[in-house]
């Protein structure tokens, strides 16, 4: 594993602003000048970073599908976010102070810039596999329709080609919670800590849903009139992720979540999507209810060289990174094809 940082001098956004000096982490595992051929980059979630392997075990590792040993796997940690790449927790370079609520909008365009910024750097022509699931899949096509023949293969997982009025809404009401936070108005580090524990909480309903919670959380007696381990999951849920994630950061990607339209100044979605020309996967989740399965069906009948299958699950959006048997397989027989 190697974890490098490259620098872009200015950056220039689709709001307008310029980003200046900003510093790009990312983690490559094998040897990608051995397999040129066969690399394989993956694009993370939402509060993810650029170590797949720690995150999406079964998937991506010694043995797995995705094995640095044959397959070297790239990821960068995206714009925006707090491992290592510039973001709202950064210093910025005109005031000397972090960002915090002043940095910039960013949206999933500039983030597939600068990956494609990291591309460059590193040398590679083509990438074999460009795979993203949740807003990894948003990072992925947006890459493919900016920089066609970026990638042979596309495979977009439980991802959707534009947010929804039910996405924005799930996102404005974390946005609420973090707002609810006194601190956070601040602008200090651990500034609206409380709020990001209850932002989580909403998100884990939306990420999880109905299903998984009823095989999950069920308490062992019925006698209980408190200490239920639906209650006690979501508070450990929320300072777990206050523990390695901020709430300004949060926020900045809340937005840029919200932005996510592959329609936006190009016409309409079919135009957009019927430019991508990769041979593509796309993966949907039948209980999924943030991005529901519609959503994806929607994405492999416009992208013209794109196929669909399906995962069962009851663990809904995140059975991505949960069902990797079934994921395996769906890639296996996608790449066989």
């Amino acid at each position: 594993m190697k974890i490098s940082d490259i620098k872009i001098k200015d950056l220039q956004l689709e709001c307008g602003e310029t980003l200046k000096e900003v510093n790009v982490r990312y983690h490559i595992f094998g040897d990608i000048e051995k397999n040129p051929d066969k690399i394989v980059w993956v694009c993370h979630a939402f509060t993810a970073n650029s170590d797949p392997v720690d995150w999406w075990p079964g998937i991506v590792g010694k043995g797995f599908i995705f094995d640095p040993d044959k397959t070297p796997v790239v990821c960068v940690n995206i714009l925006g976010s707090c491992y290592g790449t510039t973001g709202p927790m950064s210093i910025n370079p005109e005031t000397g102070k972090p960002y915090f609520l002043s940095f910039p909008l960013i949206t999933f365009r500039d983030i597939a810039e600068v990956n494609q910024r990291v591309k460059e750097h590193l040398g590679i022509k083509k990438v074999w596999i460009l795979t993203g699931g949740s807003i990894g899949g948003f990072q992925s096509m947006e890459w493919e329709y900016m920089y066609p023949e970026t990638a042979e293969n596309l495979i977009l997982i439980v991802t959707t080609a534009k947010s929804s009025p039910w996405v924005i809404a799930f996102s404005q009401s974390q946005r609420l919670a973090l707002q609810a936070d006194q601190t956070f108005k601040q602008e200090i580090v651990g500034g609206g800590n409380e709020g990001l524990k209850a932002a989580r909480s909403i998100a884990l309903l939306s990420y999880r849903g109905r299903s998984s919670y009823n095989i999950t959380q069920q308490d062992e007696s019925e006698d209980l009139l408190d200490g239920y381990r639906a209650k006690t999951y979501q508070d450990y849920q929320g300072e777990k992720l206050v523990k390695r994630f901020d709430a300004y950061t949060y926020n900045t990607l809340l937005n840029a979540l919200d932005s996510h339209n592959m329609g936006r100044k190009r016409g309409c979605l079919d135009k957009a999507l019927g430019q991508i020309q990769a041979k593509t996967l796309v993966v949907g989740i039948d209980s999924d209810i943030l991005f529901p399965i519609e959503e994806q069906k929607q994405l492999a009948a416009l992208i013209p060289n794109a196929t669909y299958a399906e995962i069962h699950s009851n663990f809904c959006h995140d059975g991505f990174l949960i069902e990797h048997e079934q994921l395996t397989q769906i890639i296996k027989k996608f790449l066989n094809q």
